[in-house]
Order: C-alpha cells, then sequence, then structure tokens
C-alpha cells in the first residue's frame, strides 16, 4: 500500500510524494489523522460558540420590564395602561379645570360625566354654537384660547349648561353643581306580587304639563330596577305591563343627591284566547282576534289560534272571525289571576 504526502516549500509550492508503507503503519497513520479531525472539530466548537451567542438578538431593558409588569399585574390592572397626556397651554391661551357635583356639599363627581364646550360663530343670527372640545374625564383639564365658551356638563339624563369666560393667560377653575338624583322604578302586580322586568316598560316625563295636557318626554322604554339620573324635580311616569292596556300612571319627585324608589302597582292578568268548536276542544287556527272593553273601545288585535295578552282588570268583549263568520264572548279579567277564554263556535 501507498500513502500520499503532500508537503508545502517555503514558496508554497505542492510536491506529491509516493511513499511505499505497511498495514500497521497504515492503522497508526488512520488513527492519527481520526484523532487530528476530532480535535480540529472540538477547537472550532469552542471559538465559534461565543461568536453565535453573540449574535443572538438580546432585548432592550424596556421588553423585559413590560413582560415583568405582564406577570406581576392583573390583565385590566390601570397600571399596564399608559398615562393620559398633560395638557399644555400653548402660549396666548388659557387652562380651564372642571368639575361637576351632585348637590352644592356632595363629593365630586368621578365617572359617568360628559363634558362638551362650545363657541358661538362670530357674525351668526341666531347665534351658532359650534363644538371645540369633549372630554369623559371626570375633571379634565382643556387648553382654550381666551373668550367666552358654552360649557354643558350631562350626568345620565342629568345635565347643566352655562357660559364661562376666561382670561389669557389664566387658569380657570369652574365648579357644575348639578343638583341632580336618581331613580328607580320597580313594577308588581296586584299588592305586592313581582312582575318580570321584561314584560314592563316606563317612560318618564316632565312634570308640568302644557295649556293642552301635553308633557314633555325625558326618556322612554326603561326598564325596572335600572337606575336613571335626573335633575331633581317633579316627574310624570308611565308604566305599561306587556302589550296591550295595562298601564299605569303616577308622579314622582327626585330629590337632589338621593336614589328615589317608585313603586309601580299593576292591577292586571294574562289572557289566552282560543276558538273551539266544542268546550274543551281543539283551538282552531287562521283565526282573526279582536278585544274591546265594555265601552266598545278597542283594545288589541291578533291573530292565531292561542293568542295571549296582559289585560287590565275589567269586562270585555272578545272577538273571533274564522272562516268568514264571526263568534263573540264576554269575559271578565280580575287582578293578578290569569284565565283562559274560551270563545265556542255556535
Amino acid at each position: 500500500m501507498f500513502l500520499i504526502d503532500r508537503r508545502h516549500d517555503d514558496l508554497m509550492r505542492c510536491h506529491t510524494i509516493v511513499l511505499p508503507i505497511g498495514e500497521a503503519a497504515m492503522a497508526r497513520v488512520l488513527s492519527r489523522a481520526v484523532a487530528v479531525a476530532l480535535l480540529a472539530i472540538l477547537v472550532s466548537v469552542w471559538f465559534l460558540a461565543p461568536a453565535a451567542q453573540a449574535q443572538k438578538p438580546v432585548p432592550p431593558p424596556w421588553q423585559n420590564d413590560s413582560e415583568m409588569l405582564r406577570r406581576i399585574l392583573p390583565p385590566e390592572s390601570p397600571g399596564t395602561q399608559p398615562p393620559p397626556p398633560a395638557t399644555v397651554p400653548r402660549e396666548g391661551q388659557a387652562q380651564l379645570t372642571l368639575s361637576a357635583f351632585l348637590t352644592q356639599d356632595g363629593e365630586p363627581i368621578d365617572q359617568g360625566l360628559v363634558w362638551r364646550v362650545y363657541t358661538e360663530t362670530p357674525g351668526a343670527e341666531p347665534p351658532q354654537p359650534r363644538l371645540v372640545s369633549t372630554s369623559k374625564e371626570p375633571t379634565p383639564v382643556l387648553s382654550l384660547a381666551p373668550g367666552s365658551y358654552i360649557v354643558n356638563v350631562a350626568f345620565g339624563r342629568a345635565h347643566l349648561t352655562r357660559r364661562v369666560a376666561i382670561a389669557a393667560a389664566s387658569n380657570a377653575d369652574e365648579r357644575f353643581i348639578l343638583n341632580a338624583g336618581g331613580l328607580r322604578v320597580t313594577a308588581v302586580l296586584g299588592a305586592s306580587e313581582k312582575v318580570r322586568d321584561i314584560a314592563v316598560s316606563y317612560d318618564v316625563y316632565q312634570g308640568d304639563a302644557d295649556q293642552v295636557g301635553g308633557r314633555t318626554k325625558v326618556v322612554g322604554g326603561l326598564r325596572p330596577s335600572v337606575i336613571v339620573r335626573l335633575n331633581a324635580g317633579l316627574y310624570h311616569l308611565v308604566s305599561t305591563l306587556g302589550d296591550a292596556n295595562a298601564t299605569v300612571s303616577a308622579d314622582v319627585t327626585v330629590e337632589a343627591g338621593k336614589l328615589t324608589d317608585a313603586v309601580i302597582s299593576h292591577h292586571a292578568a294574562r289572557v289566552t284566547m282560543k276558538l273551539v268548536t266544542r268546550a274543551g276542544g281543539e283551538a282552531q287556527a287562521d283565526t282573526l282576534w279582536a278585544v274591546h272593553s265594555a265601552q266598545g273601545d278597542l283594545v288589541r288585535e291578533s291573530q292565531g289560534a292561542l293568542p295571549t295578552h296582559i289585560l287590565a282588570a275589567g269586562e270585555y268583549v272578545a272577538s273571533a272571525r274564522h272562516a268568514g263568520r264571526l263568534y263573540q264572548r264576554q269575559f271578565t279579567v280580575v287582578s293578578g289571576e290569569p284565565v283562559q277564554v274560551e270563545v265556542v263556535m255556535q
């Protein structure tokens, strides 16, 4: 066997020399070659590993801080939210701080407020207010040009509007006393039986009526047990149970800084109607229904085999039209007593 040995002289020229070699010598040479190759691999790993580690991107410190805060604070913690930007008045402008209170000696309102700031358009007749700023912060700090402004604050249905004048390079602090309270309505059937909130709605009107008895609606379609914020004063409530004539009206006074609970008592019952060929028989489909009061006033119209309505206590006439023929029956509604009215085809 032969071993090919490549040697380099000083001139970096390569000479190839072919030497005879025995089996034992050949084994020693191969083992040395393997050892040299393993050593070269270890050396390359030793020197290249730090370089690779150095190339791994290191997150900046603020990323590490955010990750630490995320682990410590709950998901919705205010500490994870950036602070609101500070209001810095520009040159020639003034700073206006607004705050609202339910009563003169009450605590400042800290949520649920909506502030709107208007300015009047010069030369407009009549004067036209133009919105210049809106804020939902409880105590906003606004940077405005000197002049006169109209400021409105709303707290639910309670509100207050007034004019504010600010001078140049000044810090004005305006307190708004809403003189407001809360109203919560609960509906009962009869003396004390509570009804499902989903079946009742009520409207709130101004307490004072006009010359023809009309009233201005403040808010409508409210559900019982919901607190509505109102300016202090007298209000007129209209509560409706169901989809027919079970309505009750009442006057209520809202006091400033207090929650007023009003209980509305309905005197009504659930009525189900059916047209049958005999007493206790099966209800007939495709039937047109009309319910009239004892005085002949139309109360409710419906269609179907088993229409159901909530009617105020009193006397009624049920009319069923089926296959071109009309059938009628008188019935009475007693408060709190559900009734099924059968109209027999005869």
